[in-house]
């Protein structure tokens, strides 16, 4: 399928400027045809009213001189052919150009006045004939047909000659119009490639609407884009306010709770009690936080985001090498250094800083990270050492809350988190085995 408008365009002139090519070629030979025929019957008529004026009339038998006003008609090896019949169709004369040729024709005295037509000798050449019949010479009655031939081979060769100059001009002008419409086409569209540079310019975040500045049938598109642009941006702008809101309103509770927890926590007999109390109160906090990062975290539906992975990753592995190093993780990388993903800052941090953590928390001591780009958008592997995830349980690890490690805190919303994350640009996580002998989770990115 062409995905192209402009090539759809150039495809699509191309067809109906052949068609009409097509169409145009046969109306010009015709009408060649019939200037070249008007042309051969003046000149046959010419040579006609030649001969009526050297006829003349002695004892009423017909009188021609030997030598014609018609230089042609006196030579054997000219072309112009000279024939007189009598009103019953008995030849009366021929020219001298005419001894050599074995031609049949009989000539119609039915009072039509003149006739031009082609014929054909036994040797197949064709000649252009013409008969002009006439009633009386120098003023006497009279009854004659004057008939002057010519062979068609010469004006064949020059039709042919004709058509060959017909096919190289309707060409030429065929490529001439390709190139206009080209040039044409590349002119119509540079207010698309301006509109999708604007585009470009909206996805990085270096523009925030569209200009005005398009043709008028663009122009309700763009203001449509605009409009879809600033009711994004109030969204967003409302859903900041919205969770700063919630979150300040829960701090203050919470903390109360977790200070009566601590208060409580000092008496015996209300230990169990005050265990129920903070885990509850770290199951609302975590739900809190994984409520807030999947809506602060939506994708921008017009905005392209563009990360470096090992900045992003510089960062988390300082963090985690602290946080776990006891355990002296060695983790590597294979991924070009400039390599990008898809992904916007926060939402890149968020998503490999629960990945990390788990593989950081799981793995015996190795970690691996890859990554790779194509045409299509991005792959991101993140793999550890650790125990792995049994095949039947990767889909169920997926899911909000569920945990197969219950040796550490938390309510198992890291890779829940993370799936939401990808899903909301577009992509998809998969749970495999590691090389490394623990779990491999694989990330798609589109562009």
């Amino acid at each position: 399928m062409i995905r192209s408008l402009r090539l759809r365009f150039m495809l699509g002139a191309t067809v109906l400027a052949v068609l009409f090519m097509l169409i145009l070629l046969p109306l010009l030979q015709s009408a060649f045809h019939l200037a070249q025929e008007d042309v051969i019957e003046q000149r046959l008529a010419a040579d006609a009213a030649a001969l009526i004026s050297a006829a003349e009339l002695v004892d009423g038998s017909l009188r021609m001189p030997e030598s014609m006003p018609a230089m042609e008609l006196n030579l054997l090896e000219a072309r112009q052919l000279g024939f007189i019949y009598d009103r019953h169709g008995r030849l009366v004369w021929r020219s001298p150009s005419s001894l050599d040729e074995q031609i049949d024709y009989r000539p119609r005295y039915d009072g039509r006045g003149r006739e031009f037509a082609s014929l054909q000798d036994p040797r197949g050449e064709r000649y252009f004939v013409y008969d002009l019949e006439v009633d009386r010479l120098r003023g006497e009655e009279a009854g004659y047909s004057i008939v002057t031939m010519q062979p068609s081979r010469d004006y064949d060769a020059l039709v042919d000659g004709m058509r060959r100059q017909l096919y190289w001009w309707l060409g030429g002008a065929w490529l001439v119009l390709l190139v206009l419409l080209w040039l044409g086409l590349t002119w119509g569209f540079a207010s698309l490639r301006g509109l999708g540079r604007e585009l470009d310019e909206v996805e990085n975040g270096a523009r925030e609407r569209l200009s005005d500045g398009h043709p008028r049938e663009l122009l309700r598109l763009t203001r449509s884009l605009n409009r879809l642009l600033d009711g994004e941006r109030r969204q967003r702008e409302r859903y900041r306010d919205s969770l700063g809101d919630l979150a300040h309103s829960l701090k203050t509770p919470l903390a109360v709770l977790q200070g009566v927890a601590d208060t409580l926590a000092s008496e015996r007999q209300h230990r169990e009690q005050v265990e129920v109390l903070r885990t509850q109160i770290e199951r609302m906090s975590q739900q809190v936080d994984y409520q807030l990062q999947r809506a602060s975290l939506r994708r921008s539906g017009l905005r392209r985001h563009r990360e470096a992975l090992g900045p992003v990753l510089d960062v988390l592995t300082q963090a985690l090498d602290k946080v776990y190093r006891e355990k002296r993780v060695v983790l590597s990388r294979d991924f070009p250094p400039a390599l990008h993903l898809p992904v916007e800052r926060g939402a890149l941090l968020e998503l490999l800083g629960n990945l990390l953590e788990n593989a950081y928390r799981l793995c015996l001591g190795q970690i691996r990270v890859r990554a790779r780009s194509n045409a299509e958008g991005c792959e991101l592997w993140v793999e550890d050492d650790g125990p792995g995830i049994p095949a039947e349980r990767r889909e169920q690890i997926l899911q909000r809350g569920e945990r197969l490690d219950t040796r550490h805190p938390g309510q198992g919303i890291g890779t829940a988190v993370a799936k939401d994350i990808i899903e909301s640009y577009g992509g998809s996580l998969q749970l495999e085995e590691s090389p490394l002998g623990g779990a491999c989770f694989r990330i798609r990115l589109p562009y």
